[in-house]
């Protein structure tokens, strides 16, 4: 039997997890980032995998930093077949690539060499793409250049937002990688190397690019709400405060209005005006300090005194 090390953190490592244990691959061990505090009461949530794994009884391991860690000498010591590994959060260290009898193999959310790093799917919704898609990858030293085993794309439609495209990109992932290891523990896949002259790169989203441009059209205000919906989320200043926005509607309208200027209001819609005469509805609105609400809720509340032609956003 393939003896597997596995190392992911979130729901999208979840199916493919599951999916190896369900092809009887022998998982030996699942490493995974530690425990951390959640939300406002900071309650220490367990990772996806840890729960998955606990639950197939695997043995799961957290370093807080792998290179050097007793836990990366404990995966050494198993000399697995493959490791596999899927948004794990970590570069691995070179000592334990070379520790695997037949390969190392990452599962990366994009068609690569387009969106390097560790939010592929998040800059593929805020670019306005209209695919994206899995990579299956040998591990290399350097961030997600490995040769390609293979890939699959995927459409992005209108209403995706980086929860819903990393649930579809996960069960391709499953399917893609369980598709795929046969071939690569016989021997018999042809690696296809990166264009380096095609990179594109995808770093982690910083605090200071959460907020929303309005000087952009309607379209790319709308895919960054999508792209940082669920978490973090997007905020911009409206009407004064800080405000968190979590659905947005592109109308198919043309406005001569500056962007951010209220174009219509009434009991249901507040449309504002965004860069290249665009227009954009805004649905689901969050002021600091107080819960999601729908628009009807927010205009009935904090944005009573909104006018039209008044400039909200700052």
């Amino acid at each position: 039997m393939t003896t597997i090390v596995f190392m992911g953190t979130p729901k999208f490592a979840v199916p493919i997890l599951q999916g190896l244990v369900d092809h009887d691959y022998e998982v030996v061990a699942a490493v995974t980032q530690p425990d951390r505090p959640v939300g406002r009461k900071h309650k220490i949530q367990q990772t996806p995998v840890k729960v998955l794994a606990e639950k197939l009884n695997i043995p799961v391991y957290q370093p807080t930093k792998l290179s050097g860690s007793p836990e990366m000498q404990r995966v050494i010591d198993l000399h697995p077949d493959l490791i596999v590994t899927a948004a794990y959060g970590q570069f691995l260290p070179t000592k334990m690539l070379n520790a695997v009898k037949v390969a190392a193999i990452n599962v990366h959310g994009s068609l690569l060499p387009k969106y390097r790093g560790g939010a592929p799917v998040q800059y593929a919704i805020m670019n306005g793409d209209q695919q994206t898609g899995i990579s299956l990858i040998y591990m290399v030293k350097k961030m997600d250049a490995g040769d390609i085993l293979a890939q699959r794309a995927i459409p992005i439609k209108k209403g995706d937002d980086t929860e819903s495209l990393f649930a579809k990109l996960s069960l391709v992932g499953r399917d893609v990688l369980l598709e795929t290891l046969p071939k690569i523990i016989a021997g018999d896949v042809q690696p296809i190397k990166q264009d380096e002259a095609q990179v594109v790169f995808s770093p982690n989203i910083k605090p200071e690019e959460e907020k929303l441009a309005f000087e952009k059209s309607a379209f790319l205000v709308d895919a960054k709400v999508r792209a940082l919906r669920p978490d973090p989320g997007a905020y911009t200043i409206l009407n004064g405060k800080r405000t968190k926005i979590w659905q947005t509607e592109v109308i198919n309208e043309k406005v001569e209005q500056a962007p951010g200027v209220v174009v219509k209001k009434d009991k249901h819609h507040l449309y504002l005006a965004a860069g290249q005469q665009t227009v954009l509805s805004l649905l689901e609105v969050q002021p600091a300090g107080k819960p999601k609400q729908a628009i009807t809720d927010y205009l009935n509340g904090s944005g009573q005194s909104i006018k039209v032609g008044q400039q909200v956003i700052n």
